[in-house]
């Protein structure tokens, strides 16, 4: 299954639906897609949609997915590193009225730079995407939380 999470922006994010849609149309994805879509109004029997969903099915789909295709949002990036999903990130651009600047390429260059997730900026290259991340693996991901908190306690004894 590929999960396509778009976020919650106020904004269209239709060029990414659409790629997917004649991805689709062309044979190039074959598993089921299910669409997180915010405020992206976009109509396909192709496509599972929902607007917004609830936490706990949010989760369930990050689970089941082998693919995550994500908008450049932080949030959505690292709830699928933290499952170890292979993820496509396509950022969404100013130019093309998806969000007020292009800070989404710099988070997605980051992620990308560290082996964590596949960037896809120009979405006519989405068919040579999904073939490169049947191989794709990505780099592990693990949270600092806990050396913080072993420095933070070593910090407090030494008070």
């Amino acid at each position: 299954m590929i999960f396509i999470i778009l976020g919650t922006q106020d904004k269209q994010f239709t060029r990414l639906l659409e790629a997917v849609d004649k991805q689709i149309q062309l044979g190039n994805i074959t598993d089921n897609v299910v669409v997180q879509s915010g405020c992206t109004k976009f109509k396909s029997k192709n496509m599972q949609m929902f607007d917004l969903v609830s936490q706990e099915n949010f989760s369930q789909y990050i689970e089941e997915a082998d693919i995550v295709i994500t908008h450049g949002g932080v949030g959505s990036i690292l709830t699928a590193l933290k499952k170890g999903k292979k993820i496509i990130a396509v950022p969404r651009l100013s130019k093309f009225g998806e969000h007020i600047n292009d800070h989404q390429l710099q988070i997605i260059k980051v992620f990308n730079e560290k082996g964590y997730l596949l960037p896809l900026e120009d979405l006519s290259k989405l068919g040579e995407t999904l073939k490169m991340v049947k191989t794709f693996v990505p780099n592990s991901f693990g949270s600092k939380n806990t050396r913080f908190i072993q420095f933070l306690e070593k910090s407090i004894e030494n008070l």
